[in-house]
């Protein structure tokens, strides 16, 4: 049996060494570098270099806020547009007060009339030949009695009651005047009255007799069947785009109007409705730019109101 060869109890890292042996193999790349690198190390090291970068990127960034602000004004105002006769009359709906001529001619009604068309609003939906004939009615209930004798008559009493009624009605009618007058009215019922200007302005039972509609639809494109009639419109025209675009921008204006106003940074929430209105403005806006194509009514409406490619056009972000 050959003798054992005694195996040491500790391998010594110096005595041995595990790398593995040279190979004749090509030595690893290393990529120098180029003139390029050194050029763009050395300017960054320059300060004049550093500067005249500085000043071209200040250069560049005003351009880019002068571009900016001109594509912004070509789009125009979001919110308001461009400021028009009929949007300005949402502000002063009240300015068309009622006047009275409050002269009687020898003791007769006659002389008291309504100085006012028509097409004035008044509050509480009256309408200025209503209230004219309210007035004259009431100027007749109130007439003082006459002695049906003419022997018991007294003429300056009758004369001192005639005056005391007469003063009693200057001050009804003026009182009344006031209470009717849109201009003293709380801003729920202005804007009632915005809302029925703007189905009179632009409701199709209006304005189909004046405005010429899109261009029809050629039948041959609905495979040569005659395209149904529409259902006659029953009243006056409230839920065409039309009046849905005017009655948001009388609403949007209100809003923008008070949140212009002295703490109205603060209103968050008529920050919200604003928003939420000015987006469904801009839906209505594109569905009736798509389907009238350039028409008459998109016409109208857009220089009525006001409205510009900001309006409906792209992001809009408040």
């Amino acid at each position: 049996m050959p003798p054992r060869i005694p195996i040491p109890s500790r391998l010594s890292g110096s005595s041995l060494c595990f790398r593995p042996a040279p190979s004749n193999g090509p030595l690893p790349f290393v990529q120098a570098a180029n003139a390029s690198t050194f050029a763009q190390r050395k300017a960054h090291k320059d300060p004049y270099a550093l500067a005249q970068s500085a000043q071209r990127k200040a250069v560049n960034l005003a351009r880019q806020k002068v571009l900016q602000a001109e594509r912004k004004e070509a789009l125009g105002d979001p919110v308001r547009g461009v400021t028009t006769p009929f949007v300005e009359s949402f502000d002063d709906v009240g300015g068309s007060t009622v006047i009275f001529e409050t002269e009687s001619k020898g003791g007769s009604p006659q002389g008291i009339q309504i100085k006012a068309s028509n097409d004035v609003l008044l509050n509480h939906f009256l309408t200025p030949s209503e209230l004219q004939y309210s007035i004259k009615h009431s100027y007749e209930l109130a007439e003082p009695l006459r002695e049906k004798i003419e022997q018991q008559r007294d003429p300056a009493y009758e004369a001192a009651e005639n005056k005391k009624h007469q003063e009693a009605h200057v001050r009804a009618t003026t009182a009344l005047a006031r209470i009717v007058s849109l201009a003293n009215a709380g801003q729920k019922d202005k804007t009632r009255a915005n809302v029925q200007r703007c189905i009179e302005t632009f409701g199709r039972h209006n304005t189909d007799s004046t405005l010429r509609s899109r261009a029809p639809i050629n039948p041959t494109f609905s495979g040569g069947k005659p395209l149904p009639k529409k259902t006659p419109r029953a009243g006056p025209d409230t839920g065409s785009s039309e009046v849905q675009i005017a009655i948001l921008t009388a609403k949007i204006r209100v809003l923008a109007n008070q949140l212009e106003q002295k703490g109205g940074n603060k209103d968050k929430v008529n920050k919200r409705n604003l928003r939420l209105l000015v987006h469904k403005r801009q839906k209505h806006l594109n569905y009736l730019k798509r389907k009238e194509r350039g028409s008459d009514r998109w016409q109208n409406l857009v220089s009525t109101l006001g409205l510009t490619e900001g309006t409906y056009r792209g992001e809009i972000s408040l």
